[in-house]
């Protein structure tokens, strides 16, 4: 089936290709092409995958004049099966911005100038040995995005932990997936999503925990409804405070308080245990820690969580008849689990589920915990996050000696004495001063972090040297001391690796604009520049392209769980593979732990595991001694109230998120003419009952407000929880004239104004939904500036202005 031109603005999912459970999912080749032209026109067709969501969709980019032109899905691929969302049809518009940044800049008498490379680098570089001379590693720190290719990654990680020595490294991964891969090193003592998007063709049932995948995820979304309109469809398990396009399909939608996952997960623990819905065979071959699960959910019963919850209790049973009734279930988790209160210990209670079910390793038993960036899996395993590369356990010396062996470094010169230092401690650093510099690459921190006032005074600190390298510049490169233009996806080569493990390389179509060189070659260049050496004195980074660096990453991959040692750039030209892919599954691996938990033995493991209330490391004798086997592990977690709450002053609870149009900070995608026009302005949505109440109306323009921050915005009445109130993430200042910051002494635009600087204790994530907050008018529909947002929405809308679809997000 060829789907061309058609409004998928108004239609983000496209044409329904029904089909029924094991039956493979139909094509549909969705293509997009530049105005006036046709498939005839195209020079060539480059491979690639999405930048845009981490759904991993393939597709190749049409060039034409040495200019992309449009895009079309590749149809042999087992991710979309030629299928593309919104922000992939129109989202490579945003290459021929004119504001693409040409040349370095650097910073002059309190202001940006263009430059050439050779003074950007050489300012870096000396300040970089300036501060390794007087302070040492720890002055130094490296921020990065979700967006690279792995072998950028895996070069600035050699070159930040045995280069320069610093355990100051993470990715904005930290916002988005640090849950899902701390998560799965909680129970299976490794990161690794153990099931597969072919699950969703399998399965009876599916459930979603605050998983907005029609926005998120459209073409994922897009397969679940094709099963939903097929012979046999799954019963489908909504958990979102909100009704948005998901929860409209859903067999059962429970909208729990914001703050209380792990109440409700618990009750559904308890009712399936307590109607002995437990595989006690799998229980007991592959799993510790069951006893003390039982005993700790035994009070939790859903009367106990309706009240904590505000979700009546014949939902919450109903609910855990259908996950006890599921002989095929497959599970989805995101941000709606991941930037709450108690993140780590909620998305470890939904593979709980999975483990007393014995829902894992076969078709339709599934557990995905998600991703929200197209290569967040390469930051993990790569250790672009801080981790060590290959999910080597830095607590687990073999492990440390085992790398420093593959970089020909010694031990000690490799980091480890403490965890790494997390994004929201970096930053922290920052601002106490211990270090002295920070090198920003393809995030918008100045956007996208908690309580924005205060990262902007961090990065605007005359004693904090701040590096940028992106494409734009963006709100937080207009505060950096030294800008490098970036290449883009189409402009380089390398390899993205999705939620289900699917590994795609996405080859360089055209030059980039002017200056602007690939991610790697700009690392590769510093790295030479500091003359970094190894143990007997050669050069520690021996690559020297994509290719090279793809190879050098497969000699640290070998025998580890994400094992690429199968694979090539030429095999993947042909589609998608999932790792680990060996000489013994040359063809990839579809589910993990298909016969028993495979990487959790103490010798063997990523991670011995944290507390779930304080975040403390536990130690390797106590988990050898929890776990001599290796088993999965079956935790227990007390839900334990949010640290901040509604009160009088502040009567809502404020949570964030995407629409399907944009992706994080807008700087791709507000470039896009159309996604920009179909969601241009920062919207705030309430219930109609809570608007009443407040004497508010469609179209008013109102403040949102927490005790941090404002942020001013046009509001929409939609189905949501009452008390609550929702802001999408993505809007900044880049596109103001204000350029990085609010109008003086006024209201922001952007929702990190707003949120608490607060995280996990576990996985260190943001916890971006959970504010107190409060909505006053500012003026009425049609008055002052008329500054509506986008009609397509997220969430069910009730009120005039909201009569669009129910559609629904580089740093």
């Amino acid at each position: 089936m060829v789907v061309k031109e058609t409004d998928r603005i108004q239609d983000p999912w496209g044409a329904r290709t029904p089909y029924g459970p094991g039956a493979p999912w139909p094509t549909r080749a969705d293509t997009h092409l530049a105005s006036g032209l046709t498939e005839d026109d195209v020079d060539r067709w480059v491979p690639s995958a999405s930048l845009l969501h981490s759904n991993g969709d393939a597709m190749d980019i049409a060039v034409r004049d040495g200019r992309i032109v449009g895009v079309r899905g590749r149809s042999g691929d087992r991710v979309n099966r030629g299928r593309l969302g919104p922000k992939d049809l129109y989202g490579w518009q945003a290459n021929h911005s004119p504001d693409r940044l040409t040349r370095p800049l650097v910073r002059e008498g309190g202001r940006l100038v263009e430059t050439d490379w050779d003074t950007a680098l050489d300012r870096i570089v000396a300040r970089s040995r300036e501060l390794l001379e007087e302070q040492g590693p720890g002055a130094l720190g490296f921020y990065t995005t979700g967006q690279l290719f792995l072998e950028e990654y895996y070069t600035l990680a050699v070159l930040a932990h045995a280069g320069i020595g610093t355990n100051h490294l993470d990715g904005n991964t930290r916002l988005c997936t640090a849950t899902a891969g701390e998560a799965l090193k909680e129970t299976f003592g490794c990161d690794g999503q153990p099931g597969s998007y072919e699950d969703i063709d399998h399965a009876d049932t599916i459930a979603l925990f605050g998983h907005n995948m029609a926005e998120t995820q459209t073409v994922l979304w897009a397969r679940v409804l094709d099963r939903l309109a097929g012979p046999e469809p799954p019963t489908l398990l909504c958990v979102d405070p909100r009704r948005t396009h998901v929860a409209g399909h859903a067999h059962l939608h429970l909208a729990p308080r914001p703050g209380t996952n792990v109440a409700l997960l618990n009750a559904l623990l308890h009712e399936i245990i307590r109607t002995d819905r437990v595989d006690r065979a799998y229980v007991e071959q592959h799993t510790v820690g069951f006893e003390e699960l039982a005993a700790a959910t035994e009070a939790c019963t859903p009367k106990w969580a309706a009240d904590i919850c505000d979700v009546p209790a014949a939902d919450i049973e109903r609910a855990a008849e259908i996950l006890g009734g599921a002989e095929r279930l497959l599970s989805t988790v995101l941000q709606g689990v991941y930037q709450s209160h108690q993140a780590t210990a909620a998305a470890v209670q939904v593979n709980n589920l999975h483990l007393i079910r014995g829902m894992l390793g076969r078709p339709g038993c599934g557990l995905l915990q998600m991703n929200g960036q197209p290569s967040a899996e390469n930051t993990r395993e790569c250790g672009a996050d801080g981790d060590l590369p290959g999910f080597r356990n830095w607590q687990n010396d073999t492990h440390v000696a085992d790398l420093a062996r593959i970089w020909n470094v010694t031990p000690e010169s490799i980091p480890h004495y403490a965890p790494p230092t997390h994004a929201m401690q970096i930053f922290r650093n920052a601002e106490q001063g211990s270090i002295r510099m920070l090198w920003i690459t393809g995030t918008n921190p100045a956007v996208s972090l908690p309580e924005l006032s205060r990262i902007r005074a961090i990065l605007a600190q005359e004693r904090l040297f701040v590096v940028v390298q992106d494409l734009f510049l963006t709100e937080t490169a207009q505060l950096a001391d030294v800008v490098l233009p970036a290449a883009t996806w189409g402009e380089k080569t390398g390899v993205l690796t999705n939620a289900d493990r699917t590994v795609h390389l996405s080859e360089k179509a055209v030059d980039p604009p002017g200056e602007a060189r690939a991610d790697l070659d700009i690392f590769l260049a510093y790295a030479a520049r500091m003359d970094f050496r190894d143990k007997d004195g050669g050069p520690l980074i021996t690559w020297h392209d994509p290719e090279s660096a793809f190879a050098a990453w497969q000699r640290c991959s070998a025998g580890r769980p994400c094992d690429y040692t199968g694979l090539s750039y030429d095999r993947l030209r042909e589609s998608g593979v999932q790792w680990p892919c060996t000489a013994e599954a040359p063809d990839g691996t579809p589910r993990l732990y298909t016969d028993g938990i495979a990487f959790a033995h103490p010798d063997t493991c990523e991670s011995y595991g944290k507390d779930l209330v304080t975040g403390a490391s536990v130690e390797p004798v106590e988990y050898r001694s929890l776990n001599p086997d290796g088993k999965a592990v079956i935790k227990a977690a007390e839900y334990l109230p949010p640290h901040e709450e509604a009160s009088a002053e502040y009567p809502l609870q404020l949570i964030t998120g995407r629409t399907v149009y944009h992706f994080h900070t807008r700087t791709k995608t507000g470039r896009a003419p159309e996604l920009n026009a179909a969601a241009p302005d920062v919207w705030a949505e309430l219930s109609p009952s809570e608007a009443s109440r407040q004497g508010l109306s469609d179209g008013d323009l109102v403040q949102v407000t927490t005790p941090r921050g404002t942020v001013r915005a046009r509001l929409r009445t939609t189905v949501m929880r009452d008390g609550t109130v929702f802001l999408p993430f993505h809007y900044g200042y880049w596109d103001t004239p204000e350029g990085h910051r609010p109008p003086d002494g006024g209201a922001g635009r952007a929702a990190n104004e707003t949120t608490v600087t607060d995280w996990d204790p576990v996985s260190k994530q943001p916890l971006f939904k959970t504010a107190a907050a409060r909505v006053t008018l500012v003026a009425r529909r049609g008055t002052g500036t008329d500054a509506t947002a986008s009609e397509a929405t997220g969430a069910e809308a009730t009120g005039a202005e909201a009569t669009g679809t129910d559609g629904g997000s580089r740093t």
